[in-house]
């Protein structure tokens, strides 16, 4: 991780009880980080570190704009996240992650280095559905969804392609009633116990 060498943050040569940080997490950080979710953003992150008798307490807050793919065009959006984490940090014999935010680092290396922690965050606040707002969809991509848009559950399973052009009648088209499916008469009976 030499690339990620300004995010180490130096637990055991801390001086003073707590410290602050601040880190502008840009373009080259998410190409860097290399994961398929996110490429492109600028969030910042606040960090304060607090040192007590037992561990360290790293608050994260984070806030900013990341790129992500519009759920519905597939085009890039602009997606704001924020976020407010906590972790602590304990030293141990060896790295591990015991879970319930309690992280354990090596006595002798006594620091971490906390950009995939932060990347962590940042995916965890990116809302699960991400789309653009009304009318800013790419249009070609909003007809072509359209065409093949199911609308009802009566629709048949192989979706059939609706004509581009079907608000234009032609005079020889013929509109065909739809026909009503019947009850069937079990239900009647069910009908009459209310």
């Amino acid at each position: 991780m030499g690339k990620f060498e300004k995010y180490r943050i130096d637990l055991k040569g801390m001086k003073e009880n707590s410290a602050h940080y601040e880190f502008l997490l840009g373009n080259d950080f998410f190409a860097a980080i290399d994961s398929p979710e996110l490429q492109k953003g600028k969030v910042t992150v606040e960090l304060d570190v607090k040192k007590s008798a037992q561990a360290f307490e790293l608050n994260f807050q984070s806030h900013g704009v990341v790129v992500v793919l519009c759920d519905r065009c597939l085009d890039e959006m602009d997606q704001e996240v924020t976020s407010t984490d906590k972790i602590f940090v304990k030293f141990g014999a060896e790295y591990a992650d015991e879970g319930d935010n309690l992280i354990i680092v090596p006595e002798e290396d006594g620091d971490i280095n906390v950009a995939w922690i932060m990347y962590e965050f940042i995916a965890l606040a990116i809302p699960m559905k991400h789309v653009h707002a009304p009318g800013k969809c790419n249009k070609a991509m909003s007809g072509k969804l359209n065409k093949y848009l199911r609308t009802s559950a009566d629709d048949e399973e192989d979706l059939e392609p609706v004509d581009d052009d079907a608000d234009a009648t032609d005079e020889n088209d013929v509109v065909e009633e739809v026909e009503e499916k019947p009850i069937d008469p079990r239900w009647n009976e069910l009908k009459k116990l209310l």
